[in-house]
């Protein structure tokens, strides 16, 4: 019987489509509805609520909904990483055409997600290593990343952190790349595969299992046009953009995660970050001090990795 579920998404995964084209989603009977998300609240608000089976997120949210009260959405609730996907596809700071360094980012507008979101703390982690203090550049709230390269490219904001081939398309536009995040924080993880509850965990792990099959033949070079295909489809490349994303998908610092496994050090890295820009006390203890403990749930692998 196949089953039909919903993933919320910030920018279309190409991982899945290819997974779709390849007849693997078939093989698995499974049949998956991609719906776009604005921001990290809203999309924690549906799959939390259950309009959405599965999240494909950063990490830092479900760190966020999970363990910390003073999220925006101001409730945690059973929320857990599945699997992991990429390590940041390409993450990295761009500024609008114009700008050729950070230090013209003094007094700018620098958009982001949410400001207490994961890629905004890598932000200002990269900006930091830049020489740009918190002060030197005012935030703006735009939502999720094509809505942040929307916005750059049309004068909304000056830089904002773009991957997952938002910044193939920035490139193209003229945007420069100040910096890496890779450089300042490793390992690093940029998207995860998110349940809420145990309700939907069944279609959570046939889905993080199709996505580690998918990833594996991307990875050894067995679905390259398809790829490309998608990736021109999905992302609005043109073919040489599309070519240098499956490149980055390859990579091994910034791509595909070959086992699917949401590391020790790479979740270090995501919780070292948000309790550095966004530490959280409640009656003076550190809500985040045993996230990473394995009696705290946050990572509850499936059959996928080879548990």
């Amino acid at each position: 019987m196949t089953r039909h579920l919903v993933v919320g998404a910030f920018s279309p995964s190409v991982l899945l489509r290819v997974s779709r084209r390849t007849g693997l989603l078939a093989e698995h009977d499974l049949d998956v509805e991609e719906r776009p998300v604005p921001s990290s609240p809203a999309q924690f608000r549906a799959l939390i609520d259950g309009e959405l089976d599965v999240a494909l997120t950063s990490p830092d949210n479900v760190v966020a909904y999970r363990f910390d009260p003073g999220n925006p959405l101001r409730e945690t609730a059973d929320v857990r990483i599945v699997s992991a996907i990429d390590r940041g596809l390409g993450l990295g700071v761009y500024a609008r055409p114009g700008i050729e360094s950070a230090a013209d980012l003094k007094g700018a507008i620098v958009g982001v997600d949410v400001p207490g979101s994961g890629f905004a703390f890598g932000l200002y982690a990269l900006l930091e290593s830049l020489g740009l203090d918190r002060g030197d550049y005012e935030i703006a709230t735009l939502g999720s990343t094509p809505r942040r390269l929307e916005a750059m490219l049309a004068g909304g904001c000056d830089a904002t952190m773009l991957n997952a081939g938002n910044e193939l398309r920035a490139e193209a536009a003229g945007s420069v790349r100040l910096g890496r995040l890779v450089d300042v924080c490793r390992p690093y993880l940029g998207t995860v595969v998110s349940v809420a509850g145990d309700r939907k965990r069944p279609l959570a792990d046939a889905l993080a299992a199709v996505l580690l099959e998918t990833a594996r033949e991307i990875r050894a070079g067995h679905a390259d046009q398809v790829t490309v295909d998608e990736a021109v489809e999905a992302l609005r490349l043109p073919e040489a953009l599309a070519v240098r994303y499956l490149e980055r998908l390859k990579d091994p610092e910034e791509g595909l995660v070959a086992d699917g496994v949401a590391d020790l050090e790479s979740m270090e890295t995501i919780v070292g970050l948000r309790r550095r820009y966004m530490p959280a006390l409640v009656d003076g203890t550190d809500v985040l001090a045993a996230a990473l403990d394995p009696s705290g749930g946050l990572i509850d692998p499936p059959a996928a990795t080879g548990r």
